[in-house]
């Protein structure tokens, strides 16, 4: 049969190619073309013909230049792509996509080269993929229509900008509808929804992100669109007056990795990070600031080189050492990087063997790491603190490059901003509030239950956003067993009760089992699944639920693991697993977890550790699932203790802002344990100690200073079977942290609200420190900065000082809503910066390189001197703010 197969897919490449020998191709160049039909080829023989519709192309009557294309998205896009779509979806896009080509009046200005691999291409993240190409040219062929390339793309992001806005969320990336839908996202939804808008009407574009910042505690992602020959830069869905201008200016200037992924096998002019069957990760780093490139050998405790070691490189970001690029070395042990001129760790990796070293881009110029380190076999007998050391990382400089944009031109970009968010908010006005969901439940007859279950329904309507009509409907339709429905809803993301369709709430509700929740992590659910895994494992869901290890045996026996390991790792529908029976490590735990779930058994994969476990129907006891061995069996366990001693800055030390620990898993590379965000401490959660699995892992601490630098340390130990393993955690200060760092009169003049009177700033803080806050209204950065003062709002309300918060102008103050951020300090003084004298004197003073750069948060006292200062996007500003309050 396999032969058979082979044979099969031959001849139909063969007859393929042929057909597009004589009919021409959209690929002008034959050696590149002869790469994609080797690509394509593979594809159809790793996944099967059956994904691979050729009988609807006939039927259609595809073009050889659609037929090319096809076969271009088809070599290269994910092997979830080609199991969960139909064919009949992706010529739709390509057809799309051509139209745009023919229609657009810069159409035949694209090069080849950027059409292929940043217009054609529907995925950008890893987004549910929709129908959104098509309905965005319909929607954008017109406003764009005799714009010039660079006006056109401004006039998107005004478009983007009236339907979606900045909100925080998890990571799982919305689909663009979706996102319009909400009519919020975070910035990769943001980015992901204006470069599919872009290419929609035929405008190169790309997303482009600093996986993780270098001077503070966040990530972040944009948009670059070409147009004429050039690249340019925009914050999506936050239109400014031109291109190359957005809040991030300063802070991407002072990052050490920018990086896109362009679909396919791409040859452009940018530095190659790492190039996989998929896509090609290129640097952008030089298009933002300054680089440097470091060679590094990659050695082993003998000083030979090691070939094939994986080399991950780290920047200091949320109390980790992040992983925000990784390649592999050759032969001759090396390896490349070029990086903002600041500090990384690198850690390198292979078959147990482990070693790292800090390296400073810009200073160093080549680096060698000895992998002296070697994971403990288990059981062995080991010391508990394996390596304890410190580390001084410093952030690249701020060069920031600001475009002049006239005052006229400004404000005319304020009034269209302005316009945009009422054309926004009138469509937020049709979502439910507390209020008007009440009225819909009782309205429906939905309102005579407890008054528990009435206020749970009333908070996934509120939830729901621009899909409250299928949570409502689907409240509506099981009016009779609303415990169930409502224990559904329950499982939901806040995400997902914006974007669940309704034949994904129908089959959970009405399958037979009683694990309800669709969700394992943050994969895509696209596909109903329950019910069908019912059927199709109806004669086994006894036996697999009276011994769910007979339910792994089936996995590893009839789910492949694609061979290449390195292709990029996009959640698969638990469906597309079982009808290709391909998948790789990530998905064939959802598709187990997900079977599983349909046949009755509890399982999960384990949010801390992302170990996939199914729960012993005998004991109760959560089995860890191997799918590399033949036994099934719960992990050996000991007990983890840390112990802190308080610095005098920080008292109860918080996971991912003080510290957080890794696992250094069985090859020598490291992975985090991801402890829940929100209430995860020191105090709370390991004072009195935790169960870790037995093993080496690895414990990172630092403390971020108003500079972006960090005094970091880092610890290696070992946790035994059945042992307690004690730790000391420490958060290293700095004694020259609080010092005067400039001036600012507190006789500053401002605008005191709502009383309108202009008063000083000594008149309302009295005698003392205090804070002040100069924000831009609606900007992330500020909404940011808010959001974490809110967070240590007891730490003000206890210090007892006085914070000024100053708005720009008195339509920004209008515009302002302060029930967008619950929890600030009840010590906030608001008020206008008049004619912005607050701030012009404050950027003289400070001599701040960009006096438009907001927010400015600064700490001063009624003497003028100021002892701390933070400009712009800065992630944990409460939190170091905090920390200078307790040092004064």
């Amino acid at each position: 049969m396999r032969k058979f197969l082979v044979m099969f897919a031959i001849t139909f490449l063969a007859s393929w190619q042929t057909m597009l020998a004589a009919n021409g191709h959209f690929i002008t160049d034959a050696a590149y073309r002869t790469k994609v039909e080797t690509a394509f080829k593979q594809k159809v023989n790793l996944v099967g013909k059956q994904f691979y519709d050729q009988k609807m192309l006939k039927q259609q009557k595809a073009t050889a230049d659609e037929q090319g294309a096809l076969q271009f998205l088809y070599a290269y896009m994910p092997v979830a792509d080609v199991t969960d779509y139909p064919t009949s979806f992706f010529l739709e896009n390509v057809r799309t996509s051509f139209e745009a080509r023919q229609q657009m009046a810069w159409g035949n200005k694209v090069p080849e080269l950027l059409f292929r691999h940043f217009v054609l291409p529907v995925r950008i993240n890893n987004e549910n993929l929709d129908n959104s190409r098509m309905v965005f040219f319909k929607e954008l062929k017109e406003r764009v229509k005799g714009l010039s390339m660079k006006d056109a793309i401004l006039e998107v992001n005004h478009w983007c900008h009236e339907l979606v806005t900045y909100q925080p969320s998890d990571g799982r990336t919305s689909a663009p509808l979706s996102t319009i839908r909400s009519a919020y996202g975070r910035c990769g939804e943001q980015s992901t929804f204006t470069v599919a808008a872009l290419r929609a009407i035929g405008i190169p574009a790309r997303q482009v992100y600093t996986p993780r910042w270098a001077h503070t505690d966040d990530n972040h992602a944009w948009v670059e669109a070409w147009a004429d020959g050039t690249w340019y830069f925009l914050g999506a869905c936050e239109p400014e007056a031109v291109l190359n201008l957005a809040w991030f200016n300063a802070p991407a200037s002072r990052a050490m990795l920018m990086h896109t992924k362009a679909f396919g096998d791409y040859n452009g002019p940018e530095e190659v990070m790492l190039r996989t069957s998929n896509y090609t990760e290129i640097n952008l780093i030089d298009n933002y600031g300054s680089s440097a490139r470091i060679d590094f050998e990659i050695v082993d405790a003998a000083g030979n080189p090691v070939d094939g070691a994986k080399v991950d490189f780290k920047i200091y970001n949320y109390a980790e050492f992040c992983t925000v690029v990784t390649k592999y070395t050759g032969a001759d042990g090396a390896t490349f990087l070029s990086a903002g001129k600041g500090d990384m760790m690198i850690w390198a990796s292979k078959n147990g063997k482990y070693g790292f070293a800090k390296a400073s881009f810009g200073k160093d110029k080549k680096v060698v790491v000895r992998m002296d380190h070697q994971v403990t076999v288990p059981g062995a007998e080991q010391k508990t603190i394996l390596f304890r050391d410190s580390f001084d990382i410093v952030p690249p400089p701020e060069h920031a490059n600001i475009p002049e944009v006239s005052a006229e031109a400004r404000a005319k970009n304020l009034e269209r901003f302005a316009y945009e968010d009422s054309i926004r908010h009138a469509y937020l006005a049709t979502f439910y509030n507390k209020e008007s969901a009440l009225q819909a439940l009782k309205d429906n007859g939905l309102a005579a239950g407890s008054e528990e279950n009435t206020q749970k329904m009333v908070k996934y309507l509120v939830g729901s956003s621009g899909n409250h009509h299928v949570i409502l409907t689907f409240l509506k339709n099981h009016k009779d067993r609303i415990d169930r429905a409502i224990k559904l809803l329950g499982t939901l993301s806040a995400k997902d009760l914006r974007d669940m369709q309704m034949d994904i709430l129908e089959d959970n509700f009405n399958a037979k089992s009683d694990q309800l929740s669709p969700r394992v992590e943050n994969e895509m659910i696209i596909t109903p699944f329950k019910q069908f895994f019912e059927k199709e494992f109806a004669k086994q869901q006894v036996a697999f639920k009276n011994n769910p290890n007979l339910l792994v045996e089936w996995v590893k026996k009839n789910i492949r693991i694609n061979p290449d390991l390195k292709a990029l790792q996009i959640a698969q529908t638990p469906i597309g697993v079982y009808r290709s029976r391909l998948t790789d490590a990530r998905s064939r735990k959802v598709f187990f977890v997900d079977v599983a779930r349909s046949l009755g058994i509890e399982a999960q994969v384990d949010e801390v550790t992302k170990k996939t476990q199914y729960k012993n129907a005998n004991g109760g006891e959560w089995i860890d699932v191997d799918f590399d061995n033949d036994v099934q069996k719960a992990s050996a366990m000991g007990k983890f203790v840390m112990n802190y001693k308080d610095n005098g800055a920080v008292d109860d030390p918080k996971y991912y802002s003080h510290f957080t620990i890794h696992r250094i898993n069985p090859d020598g590379s490291t992975s985090l344990l991801e402890y829940p965000e929100e209430g995860c401490t020191w105090s709370g959660t390991f004072k009195n100690g935790v169960d870790l699995d037995e093993g080496d892992y690895a414990l990172v601490s630092g403390t971020r200073l108003a500079n972006g630098g960090v005094l970091a340390e880092m610890q290696l130990f070992h946790v035994k079977q059945g042992a307690t393993t004690q730790v000391d955690m420490n958060l290293r200060s700095s004694e020259t942290e609080i010092t005067v760092k400039g001036n600012f009169n507190s006789e500053s003049k401002f605008i005191l609200l709502p009383s309108n009177q202009e008063v000083s700033l000594l008149s309302q803080t009295g005698r003392g420190y205090f804070v002040t806050g100069m924000i831009g209204v609606g900007q992330e950065p500020t909404n940011h900065a808010l959001k974490d003062i809110a967070k240590v709002a007891q730490v003000f309300e206890k210090w007892g000082r006085p914070i000024v918060i100053l708005f720009e102008d008195e339509a920004s103050a209008k515009k302002f809503r302060i029930s967008e951020f619950p929890g600030l300090p009840k010590n906030i003084i608001f008020g206008i910066d008049k004619d912005g004298s607050c701030r012009k004197e404050m950027v003289e003073n400070m001599k701040l390189q960009n006096k438009n750069l907001l927010p400015i948060f600064t700490i001063s006292d009624t003497f003028n001197r100021v002892v701390f200062l933070s400009q712009g996007y800065t992630i944990g500003l409460g939190e170091q703010l905090e920390s200078v309050i307790k040092r004064l």
